[in-house]
């Protein structure tokens, strides 16, 4: 009698699924108390948001006391709130919205004129909501590099993407052209 070899069964591989989540579902599970606190929706999917060091708080007051003294009529400051995005809803660290602020409430702004994320060690998390910023018109984004002690400013949203990027530091000035009249010195934000 002839033996012959039994080949086993092959597994099936089956990657993880991603179920994309839009906007209002995100509202919606959220009001549930079905979506942790601290998170942003982008492109999608859920994310947590990082803990803040204190020096990524001393940034964003710098930053938010400065703006404060320079804001012209009809723009308005946030603070870590809600920008709708087409698959998105991210909340930068800073964003100057315009109109009234009796315009947000029945939903929240759907641009800004400038978004400010501050980064400590969130470079490429920070980086990857340009698109959504973009895509939503936001008229300029800077990233703020505290441990290079540099500022990335992009502008001209064009397609999902900023047609111009640039980047800042250590020393000098960066002038904000979405925001008349607001310029941040370098040393004078990232000095001691």
């Amino acid at each position: 009698m002839a033996m012959t070899a039994v080949e086993a069964p092959k597994a099936v591989v089956r990657e993880p699924q991603v179920w994309p989540l839009g906007v209002k579902a995100y509202h919606a599970l959220g009001e549930l108390g079905l979506i942790p606190e601290k998170t942003e929706l982008l492109y999608g999917q859920v994310f947590h948001k990082m803990p803040k060091s204190p020096l990524h708080r001393l940034l964003v007051m710098r930053l938010l006391a400065l703006l404060q003294r320079m804001i012209p009529s009809g723009l308005h400051v946030q603070v870590e709130q809600p920008i709708t995005c087409t698959d998105s809803e991210p909340e930068p660290d800073l964003s100057v919205i315009p109109g009234s602020i009796e315009d947000y409430g029945t939903e929240h702004p759907h641009t800004a004129e400038l978004v400010v994320e501050v980064c400590v060690s969130s470079h490429e998390y920070d980086r990857s909501k340009l698109r959504a910023y973009a895509t939503a018109g936001v008229q300029e984004c800077w990233l703020v590099l505290a441990p290079e002690k540099q500022i990335e400013v992009h502008r001209q949203p064009r397609n999902g993407q900023y047609a111009e990027a640039n980047l800042h530091g250590p020393g000098g000035l960066v002038p904000c052209a979405a925001v008349p009249g607001f310029s941040v010195e370098l040393d004078r934000l990232f000095g001691a």
